[in-house]
């Protein structure tokens, strides 16, 4: 039995979520559902990160067992069964022992935010036609390095042990028509980075001072950030591995 990690990526807009959940379309069942519909069996895929409903990814993982060598040239019909919302870019084979979200080493999201009315934009990014202070952006962003419990940004229901992440990278750019925020970190809570982003846009619209902000990082009262950020300007951009990982 061989151990295989699927990489791919998708637009999140007509899912409910990407993990497997009961009466409910997901990335995960529509991979299932293609396996199924191809090779005529079952595979169990487990992810590597939960994402919301409506929320895209550049790249993410799942990983499965397969009793015999994975044939390549299935990838392209496994493509040709998927929605055209999600495409399956690799199947590479790993240690028996890895598992796609233990294993993982940090994760790297982007949320995107534009102020000029644009279709081009409108299912992937969050529409904000207001004066944002970006000083005010940058100097939050900046500030979230430093943290190390996200209590406050993480959604109640969350069953984890710690809410403790280590932070590797958060800033603001610009980037085409968009103002985008970039953060890397070890791991992540359910709707953390929404819930920075909401936060923080506040606080650059004048909704809430920087001060006010500095002490909500500091507050452990779960679920108080502000989620109001919607799920379809998030994008997983990355998630990375230590390269010893794979085979070949």
């Amino acid at each position: 039995m061989a151990r295989y990690f699927l990489e791919l990526s998708y637009k999140g807009e007509d899912y409910s979520g990407f993990q497997v959940q009961h009466n409910a379309v997901t990335i995960q069942s529509e991979v299932e559902k293609a396996f199924r519909i191809f090779f005529r069996r079952e595979v169990e895929l487990t992810g590597s990160s939960r994402t919301d409903a409506g929320v895209h990814a550049l790249q993410n993982y799942f990983h499965f067992d397969w009793e015999d060598e994975f044939p390549q040239p299935a990838v392209y019909n496994l493509n040709a069964i998927l929605p055209s919302s999600i495409v399956v870019q690799s199947v590479r084979q790993v240690k028996p022992d890895a598992h796609c979200r233990f294993h993982a080493l940090a994760r790297r999201y982007r949320y995107y935010i534009y102020n000029r009315k644009n279709p081009f934009l409108e299912d992937r990014a969050w529409y904000l036609p207001f004066t944002l202070d970006e000083a005010l952006l940058h100097q939050c962003a900046e500030r979230i390095t430093s943290q190390h419990d996200f209590s406050a940004f993480s959604k109640r229901n969350t069953q984890v042990k710690t809410f403790n992440c280590t932070i590797m990278q958060s800033r603001w750019q610009q980037s085409n028509d968009c103002l985008v925020y970039e953060v890397q970190a070890n791991r992540f809570l359910r709707g953390m980075v929404r819930g920075l982003v909401g936060t923080m846009v506040r606080t650059a619209r004048g909704g809430m001072s920087y001060s006010q902000f500095d002490q909500l990082l500091s507050n452990a009262l779960l679920s108080s950030a502000d989620f109001s950020a919607p799920g379809k300007g998030l994008f997983l951009a990355e998630v990375k591995y230590p390269a010893g990982l794979f085979i070949g």
